[in-house]
Formats: C-alpha cells, sequence, structure tokens
C-alpha cells in the first residue's frame, strides 16, 4: 500500500506500531511522531531490520502548523491517530488541509474534562466528504484534460490499478 504518518508512541500506539509493521505489504513506511522523539526512535530500533522502512520525528499534536510541515514533509497516505483524546481535533484539521486520509482509534475529550461523546468529531464528517468529493471532482478534471472519457467506475478503477501495480 504505502505510508502511514503515526501520531503517538505511548502504550496503544506502541501496539498498534508493532503490528503495522507486521504488514509490511500494507504499510512498507512508517513515520512515528510525537513529542518525545526518543521513545519514537527506541521503538525504531526495536523493530527495524524487517520490510518496512521506519523513520521519527518530533511533532506537537496540539499545533495544527507543526502538524501540517510534518504531513507536507512525510507524504503518508493516512494519518493513524494514536496520541491523546484531546488531540484528535488538531489532528483533524491538519489532514482536511494536507487532504490526507485519517484514522482515529480514540473519541475527543476535552483536555481538562473528561466528557464522552461523539458530537466534536462528528461534526468533522461532512468537511471530510467535501474534501473527497473535491479529490474525485479533481482526478475527474484531470481525466478529462488529457482527453479520457469518465464514467462513475473510473476513478476506484485507476486507484485499484495503482495499488495492483505497487503491490507487484
Amino acid at each position: 500500500m504505502g505510508k502511514a504518518l503515526i501520531i503517538g508512541c505511548g502504550g496503544v500506539a506502541s501496539v498498534a506500531i508493532h503490528k503495522c509493521v507486521q504488514n509490511s505489504d500494507v504499510f512498507n513506511e512508517i513515520c512515528i511522531a510525537s513529542r518525545t522523539v526518543s521513545k519514537c526512535d527506541a521503538l525504531k530500533e526495536k523493530l527495524s531490520g524487517g520490510k518496512c522502512k521506519i523513520t521519527t520525528a518530533q511533532v506537537d499534536a496540539n499545533s495544527v502548523e507543526e502538524l501540517v510541515a510534518l504531513i507536507n514533509k512525510v507524504k503518508p497516505d493516512v494519518v493513524l491517530n494514536l496520541a491523546l483524546p484531546y488531540q484528535d481535533l488538531t489532528i483533524m484539521d491538519a489532514c482536511l488541509e494536507c487532504k490526507v486520509s485519517y484514522v482515529d482509534t480514540a473519541n475527543y475529550e476535552p483536555e481538562d474534562t473528561a466528557k464522552f461523546e461523539y458530537k466534536w468529531q462528528w461534526a468533522y464528517r461532512e468537511k471530510f466528504e467535501k474534501a473527497a468529493k473535491a479529490q474525485v471532482a479533481a482526478y475527474r478534471k484531470m481525466l478529462e484534460a488529457r482527453g479520457c472519457t469518465v464514467s462513475s467506475g473510473t476513478i476506484k478503477n485507476i486507484r485499484i490499478n495503482q495499488t495492483y501495480r505497487e503491490t507487484r
């Protein structure tokens, strides 16, 4: 598949990163990022030597600007958010700005209040749907500019064919 940027390097993140590295046919490159890069480096040392290329980076997950800079540098196919729950929204904002896929394992909670609700993240649903539609429209426009006939299944087929070529 490709490259994952994994934000977080605590207990849950370490287990998830181990699993990702074991699936190098899916994740052939991983960047582990956290505010404490020494934790990332230590985990990289434990996991290095396999088929999956591992890099590390320092990032403040409370800073959209730092996250955007890191995403633009790493150019991941997906961002896996394994950071603290109160950092979800900043990571989601950065993913939207960079037009990169986002996967989360927790539910947003305000930093100083233990309050489990879905409403904050559900509010992002429409933003992500609009971003996905804009990407599809851009693919369609590019293909049509090259003289291609674009049907409803064309873009899906391009992604399937691209994935197939990358895994051969």
